[in-house]
């Protein structure tokens, strides 16, 4: 009963050994087709599959190298040829390459085909619009509202602190001017989510800045009857001593 004990076992070093080797050179093969896809669809990562008439492959890269070579046999398990975690055990290797050649020539046949895709097409576009006189224009309202918000901003650190936020209403939308000392912090239009009319970032985009000039104006007045109100408040106050 023990006699099969006695007997050799067959060494697999040399398999293993020459199974590596295989796969060294497919990894190295299908790195350059790696690349030439990334190239050819743009950015760093993505992947194909190319159809033979024995199954499908798929070639996946990252960072202009393979990831994963994979075959899918029209019968059978798929096959990962190439992989970051082991290679593949040496019959299913042999069973993909009875098919790599076709896989290879129709990888080919797709980046040929894209030859000539550019002959015809023009590279002649018509001359780009100048924003210059808009933005011009822009910036001169802006610098004008901000005049203003600044004199306001100065009124504001007068009688209300050293900083702070001035909110209101005009039509039915929200205005608030934040400053600090007498410098205007910024003047939003429309709550968190609204508009920087001003602010330390940038100017206001053209359109909006339209959409909302003519309501400067009442934003201005609305602050000038709050300061009235409060004088007439304080005016109304009397302090008397006691001789």
């Amino acid at each position: 009963m023990t006699d099969g004990l006695d007997s050799d076992v067959a060494p697999a070093d040399d398999i293993a050994k020459r199974r590596d080797e295989v796969a060294a050179r497919v990894r190295a093969h299908a790195g350059e087709m790696a690349r030439e896809l990334a190239v050819l669809q743009g950015g760093d990562y993505g992947q194909r599959t190319f159809e033979t008439a024995d199954g499908d492959w798929t070639l996946k890269y990252e960072a202009g190298d393979v990831q994963y070579l994979r075959f899918e046999p029209s019968s059978g398990s798929e096959i990962y040829v190439v992989s970051s975690k082991q290679p593949p055990e040496p019959g299913p290797l042999e069973r993909a390459l009875e098919d790599y050649d076709a896989f290879v020539e129709t990888f080919n046949d797709h980046v040929e085909s894209f030859d000539g895709l550019f002959d015809d097409a023009t590279t002649e576009f018509p001359a780009v619009a100048s924003a210059a006189e808009l933005a011009a224009e822009r910036d001169r309202i802006l610098e004008r509202i901000r005049e203003v918000a600044t004199a306001m901003a100065q009124e504001l650190h007068r009688y209300d602190g050293e900083y702070g936020t001035y909110r209101t209403t005009v039509s039915g939308t929200r205005w608030e001017l934040k400053w600090d000392g007498d410098a205007v912090s910024y003047l939003r239009v429309g709550g968190s989510d609204g508009t920087y009319l001003l602010s330390q970032y940038g100017p206001a985009p053209a359109p909006e800045v339209r959409r909302l000039v003519d309501d400067v104006g009442a934003f201005v007045r609305s602050f000038n009857e709050d300061v009235a109100d409060l004088e007439a408040d304080l005016s109304r106050v009397a302090f008397e001593t006691t001789p």
